[in-house]
């Protein structure tokens, strides 16, 4: 018996130290798979005959955003292209001779317009070279064709789909669940138009939301279709009407009837098409938008000025980026934020600083101690804001205090106002059998277990809380006022929580001037009185092996499979429920655009 046991243990102690070896030399190899993905990307060696493959799929960030984890539990569409990439690579296939024209390959596109509007005027820019542009597709969707319709030449798959119907917002009400349940939602806030909570407390959509979406949605309609029609020479009028009768089911020979698409191919041939423009070279090479960023480049002087450009990209958020794990790449978080701009700051070689926006908004804290790093930064050097896709709610917050303001014509912005949505599920314990009792030393002493199911809240503290949030949204609107140099009347007559689209939002006051990232940097180079000077790209972008390390240390490996597994929304759930982002300022609506 004695022997049995020292054989079992010895054996289960090697088992172990099997196991730990083949852990230790499978992590040696991780790290060193992933030090080489984040060392520096090999370069590649451009040779005459070369075409710029644009590839229309998966997310276009402002910056690339691929989270190491995500590749391995995610799905394709997981894939992030970086916006600042593509308008480089294409500028790269204007001015390099051994490019000889760029083939824009459509797929699962998700991006904005307010995102695909820089690279459609890149590619008017690029046609100005002689070369060629060529777009293929199995199928086109509205956001893509507004990009490919700049193109020499539209091909289709012979049995593709043309998708013109027009946009539609479609939003989904839980309230009848929620009622069936026993929960109901406690609603504070300021904005007449502020939606957001609407998904939860209501069976249809206010008069006030409808009215707003119906107007930025036929603002971002009227652009897609001018845009189309400029470069298809095809009437709005009859755009529309092809819209009306929903193209998507049409045989793809009704696109090139409406000229909308020029033929149909099958892409081994396209690809020949292409060889053929390129002089019908044999050896022709088709180089991605990565390969072509990577071709060694003759460095120029290093000037002592330069301009920032700061990255905000996603939802504002509290506290570390670490310590969202997963999806730190789409938070703004405030201790990040406030360093980068204290840096910026002090740092006497950086003359002026641009900040890129791409943010929903979210906690009223952070935004308001971004605020302050802004407006602190703004006393000593020009800051120029230039907006993404959306720039509403605190990502207004954040750029009300900047010298200048751009945006896209289709930018999503404004929706000054604020609220606070808090369950209540005191109908549900009784259903579930249980009851609550308390012992409290004032009056008040229990308000913060109120509406989670032991009592409803009192009339009293509903002006409380209400008290709280109408305070919050007088320093918002104080904020917007200052910055904007209008009263608080104005900023409340153009805020109550609605958004605009950024050709409305100049006519409000609300920006400065229509534009996209470069407008923005030139702006700020002349504000800054400088014209030698280097760009420089903020937050510096971490490794693969350090975002790896932070995700697997900051205790979110849990967060991290419930949004490769589950997806993005259902992750933001969690983070809610988990006190990470309370309170948000949820988009409240999805443009139908597939």
């Amino acid at each position: 018996m004695k022997n049995f046991l020292k054989m079992l243990l010895a054996s289960t102690l090697g088992v172990f130290i099997a196991l730990f070896l083949v852990w230790l030399i499978a992590f040696t190899m991780m790290i060193g798979m992933l030090s080489s993905v984040g060392s520096s990307k090999s370069a590649y060696m451009l040779t005459d005959n070369t075409v710029l493959q644009l590839d229309l799929s998966g997310r276009i960030n402002d910056r690339e955003a691929t989270d190491f984890m995500s590749g391995f539990l995610g799905s394709p569409s997981d894939k992030s292209t970086g916006l600042d990439d593509i308008l480089k690579a294409i500028n790269t296939a204007k001015e390099n001779d051994k490019i000889r024209g760029i083939y824009i390959k459509n797929g699962g596109i998700s991006a904005g317009y307010a995102t695909l509007e820089p690279i459609r005027k890149a590619l008017i820019d690029f046609k100005e070279s002689g070369k060629f542009i060529v777009s293929y597709g199995d199928y086109y969707r509205q956001g893509s064709y507004y990009i490919s319709s700049t193109a020499d030449k539209v091909i289709m798959n012979p049995q593709g789909m043309f998708m013109l119907h027009g946009m539609a917002a479609n939003m989904q009400f839980s309230k009848g669940l929620f009622d069936k349940l026993g929960i109901k939602f406690e609603v504070f806030k300021v904005g007449t138009y502020k939606a957001a909570v609407e998904p939860l407390t209501e069976t249809k959509m206010s008069a006030e939301n409808r009215e707003q979406i119906t107007s930025y949605m036929n603002c971002i309609w009227s652009r897609l279709l001018a845009g189309i029609s400029e470069s298809r020479s095809i009437t709005l009028e009859d755009l529309n009407r092809y819209a009306d009768e929903y193209m998507d089911f049409s045989a793809p020979e009704k696109a090139i009837e409406y000229g909308l698409v020029d033929t149909l191919m099958y892409v081994t041939d396209v690809k020949e098409y292409i060889k053929q423009l390129a002089g019908g070279s044999k050896d022709i090479k088709f180089a991605s938008v990565s390969k072509i960023n990577s071709v060694p480049t003759k460095k120029g002087k290093v000037s002592k000025d330069k301009i920032a450009v700061l990255y905000a990209e996603g939802q504002i958020v509290p506290g570390e980026s670490r310590s969202y794990g997963v999806l730190s790449d789409n938070m703004i978080t405030d201790d990040e934020y406030v360093k980068e701009l204290v840096k910026l700051k002090d740092d006497k070689s950086v003359k002026a600083v641009v900040f890129r926006i791409n943010s929903p908004g979210g906690s009223a804290y952070a935004s308001e101690q971004i605020w302050y790093a802004v407006s602190e930064l703004q006393k000593v050097k020009p800051v120029i804001v230039s907006m993404g896709d959306v720039a509403a709610s605190g990502g207004y917050y954040i750029a009300c205090a900047a010298d200048v303001i751009l945006a896209e014509p289709t930018t999503i912005t404004g929706s000054i106002g604020g609220f606070a949505l808090i369950p209540e599920g005191v109908e549900l314990y009784k259903k579930i059998g249980l009851s609550f009792d308390v012992v409290k030393t004032n009056k008040y002493s229990d308000m913060n277990v109120a509406g989670i199911g032991s009592k409803p809240y009192t009339n009293e503290e509903r002006q409380i809380i209400q008290g709280y949030i109408n305070r919050f949204i007088d320093v918002f609107y104080t904020r917007c006022a200052d910055g904007r140099s209008k009263t608080k009347e104005e900023i409340d007559a153009i805020g109550q929580g609605r958004v605009w689209t950024g050709v409305q939002a100049l006519e409000n006051g609300l920006i400065d001037q229509l534009g996209g990232l470069e407008d923005a940097i030139k702006i700020a180079a002349e504000r800054a009185q400088i014209t030698d000077y280097d760009v420089n790209k903020y937050p510096k972008i971490k490794d693969p092996f350090t975002k790896l390390m932070e995700e697997l240390t900051g205790g979110n490996v849990k967060a991290t499979v419930i949004k490769s597994f589950l997806g993005e929304e259902v992750y933001k759930q969690y983070l809610l429920t988990n006190g990470k982002t309370m309170p948000l300022d949820l988009v409240q609506a999805l443009l139908w655009d597939y």
